[in-house]
């Protein structure tokens, strides 16, 4: 939710609304002097890699954001606002210096960061904003920002309407409290702190187009694990029970598995390849329970008064803590206790945030990890290569579950040469071996080049298609390409 430059006039109609705002600032416990020196505006110039040209860069974008003070002299705010940066500035409350600022922390999944100021002067006569509980729906909260690069702060009071499972929209394949609001939270609103009654009750993060008037907030029980987790100098992420479900509903499968017909437990009916799920977990068990909070038929538990999908229960969880599982099984109850792990599997199927693309180029032959950010990239590809692709990243993992591919490759485009020519084969295309060595990660691309067939490269792809190389005329033409097309280097 950044806002780009250029400024526009909705600077202007910001300064003339805020005008009664300001007037009840004495009236509310959250809109006072000290929690306004808090807040910090945020300017980040940033610059992202062209996913299907890996090693080029877009222009130097300028995006505005929000942050506030916390102890530890640190700055808290959206991974999102901080991403990506060639130049980090901070300013104070009413104050036009600009501090330079570097990046603490950052948990690109849950989208929290902390930036801090190395010059001791920032923090002087600030008192840092301290956090406060998960919020009551039909409370009442105010948002504090910058909204749309203004250099004015911006308050809006809303009510909480809901507290779900949320996708959160910066890593886009990871799921965790959020909780909703009627508050204004606009592009440059991002980073900013939500409060209650004087204390910190959330970090504003995304909105939702189909959804006017709303916008979410993540909120503390998130932003306690991510400050948990940093304790020891490193952020971890948040460990995954490694499994997926499905809801028991059916009466006739519930007498089928001998569960009693109380509403309680959900199958699984999935399990990822960490070594102790899949130790202590069974295909068709029941989860009953996860550390005392009773699961739904449907999946949900009730986790502070709210109606929540059990996901949240595992989220309270630490790397290497354990779980309490009550698990029904053989027309019994039984208790396991599950260690909590970090999962990096699904890392592609996720937007990659601060981590430049990764590549091979040999002999013209372009070669990149398949991710979501590739895909969306290649947004305007025809359907069915979009498709296949997609299919190929999310779901063929499913197919065989035992044997995995890392990461899929794709040959994704070829710089014309003499030595490639007369490729037939439309692309992007996946890989599937290349001189008859599996390729299952992008590190085997190189190894399989220096293993030619009887004098020839032979790639072989998913779509049953295969190209044929002379490996002489490819491995010699190589330089002259990187030459010609003026690329840097051959792999990152």
């Amino acid at each position: 939710m950044n806002y780009r430059h250029p400024l526009s006039l909705i600077i202007l109609s910001l300064f003339l609304f805020s005008l009664p705002l300001l007037a009840q600032a004495k009236e509310s416990p959250d809109l006072n002097l000290t929690h306004d020196k808090a807040l910090v505006r945020i300017l980040n110039y940033i610059q992202q890699p062209i996913w299907n040209v890996p090693w080029q860069f877009q222009r130097i974008q300028a995006s505005s954001g929000t942050g506030f003070i916390i102890e530890g002299k640190m700055i808290m705010t959206n991974a999102h606002v901080i991403s990506w940066s060639r130049n980090l500035v901070v300013f104070r409350y009413n104050d036009p210096r600009p501090f330079n600022a570097r990046v603490v922390f950052r948990a690109h999944e849950c989208d929290l960061a902390l930036i801090t100021v190395d010059d001791p002067s920032f923090f002087e006569g600030i008192t840092p904003l301290t956090f406060g509980s998960l919020p009551k729906v039909r409370s009442t909260v105010t948002t504090n920002g910058y909204p749309a690069g203004g250099t004015q702060i911006s308050y809006t009071r809303g009510v909480v309407s809901r507290i779900e499972m949320q996708n959160y929209a910066h890593i886009s394949n990871k799921n965790f409290l959020a909780v909703q609001t009627d508050a204004a939270i606009n592009p440059g609103n991002s980073g900013g702190p939500v409060l209650q009654e004087g204390k910190v009750v959330g970090v504003a993060f995304q909105g939702i187009k189909s959804l006017e008037g709303a916008g979410f907030f993540i909120p503390t029980p998130v932003i306690r694990h991510f400050l948990k987790d940093i304790e020891d100098g490193k952020y971890d992420g948040f460990p995954v029970a490694g499994i997926s479900t499905r809801s028991l509903e059916n009466p006739a499968y519930r007498r089928y598995l001998g569960l009693p017909m109380d509403g309680r437990g959900i199958g699984i009916n999935g399990l990822l390849p960490i070594p102790s799920t899949q130790e202590l977990l069974r295909f068709d068990d029941v989860l009953l329970e996860v550390n005392g909070f009773p699961i739904s038929s449907d999946g949900t538990t009730l986790f502070e008064g709210n109606r929540v999908q059990m996901g949240v229960v595992f989220n309270e969880l630490q790397q290497g803590e354990i779980a309490k599982l009550k698990i029904w099984r053989e027309n019994k109850e039984i208790l396991v206790p599950l260690p909590m792990t970090l999962y990096k599997g699904d890392e592609r199927e996720g937007a990659q945030h601060d981590t430049l693309p990764r590549y091979v180029i040999h002999g013209g032959l372009l070669f990149s990890p398949l991710s979501f950010e590739l895909i969306r990239t290649l947004s305007d590809q025809s359907s069915d290569t979009a498709k296949e692709l997609s299919y190929a990243l999310f779901f063929r993992r499913f197919e065989k579950p035992d044997h995995p591919q890392v990461e899929p490759v794709i040959l994704l485009s070829t710089f014309s040469h003499a030595a490639n020519a007369e490729l037939n084969t439309p692309l992007p295309a996946i890989v599937k071996s290349i001189n008859q060595i599996p390729i299952n990660q992008l590190d085997d691309v190189s190894k399989a080049f220096e293993k030619p067939l009887n004098g020839f490269h032979v790639i072989e792809f998913t779509n049953h298609c295969t190209e044929t190389f002379d490996a002489k005329a490819l491995d010699k033409a190589h330089p002259e390409i990187m030459k010609n097309y003026e690329i840097p280097q051959a792999q990152r």
